[in-house]
């Protein structure tokens, strides 16, 4: 599904070089639940960013479904991210004018669906959270793990092939986090839905399929 050869980044100034990411080779295969571990400043964010194809790397091949992708035009590279990946981020980033079930349909409408079709396939993603109850509410009503599920419910509402979760549960006490992890088990196992996730949290490591750990922009093992 992801396949990275010999990825490197370096992020420059006029006066400083930094080298994030070096010699990173990782396939992860399509159904996959892949999770990513290291200290802070490892390049574990940044390693997910590339591939989520929001950052490009100074070196090495990227490949999504065997397409080559670092020659790609951002207009390619936006529809391939919206039609393939899904993100789910540590602040949940919801906007909080809207509510839960306008939230979720944000993806879409980069995809020129009708009102209806969108508002039916945010009520199917959030219906697979457990979030039906909720859907007129706003952000700022609702619990860290509420507002956790609305973000893998936008995640998931366009059916991405690829989940890319940084700290999903780092906000959350154990038990929400554990929640949390649940939802992405059940749609690795239900829907095959690849997933790679960053964590911190050894115990949620354990529960997914293969662990890969970065130091000083390395892999470890």
């Amino acid at each position: 599904m992801i396949k990275l050869n010999d990825i490197e980044k370096v992020y420059r100034t006029d006066s400083i070089e930094t080298l994030a990411l070096k010699g990173i080779n990782l396939n992860i295969e399509k159904g996959e639940f892949l999770s990513v571990m290291g200290p802070s400043g490892s390049g574990k964010s940044t390693l997910l960013n590339i591939m989520g194809l929001l950052d490009a790397p100074t070196g090495g091949e990227l490949e999504i479904e065997d397409q080559p992708v670092i020659s790609m035009s951002d207009s390619k590279l936006a529809h391939l991210r919206n039609r393939k990946i899904g993100f789910v981020f540590q602040s949940y980033h919801l906007i909080n004018d809207l509510s839960v079930v306008d939230n979720v349909e944000i993806p879409l409408i980069y995809r020129r669906l009708s009102g209806a079709k969108r508002r039916k396939l945010a009520m199917a993603a959030l219906e697979k959270v457990g979030l039906t109850a909720r859907t007129k509410h706003f952000p700022t009503q609702l619990s860290g793990g509420q507002c956790q599920r609305v973000a893998i419910a936008r995640a998931i509402v366009g059916e991405p092939e690829v989940i890319l979760a940084d700290e999903p549960t780092g906000n959350l006490d154990s038990v929400m986090g554990g929640e949390i992890l649940d939802i992405l088990v059940d749609l690795n196992k239900n829907e095959n839905t690849t997933i790679v996730m960053v964590t911190h949290d050894e115990n949620m490591a354990r529960k997914t399929e293969r662990l890969v750990r970065l130091f000083d922009g390395s892999q470890v093992n």
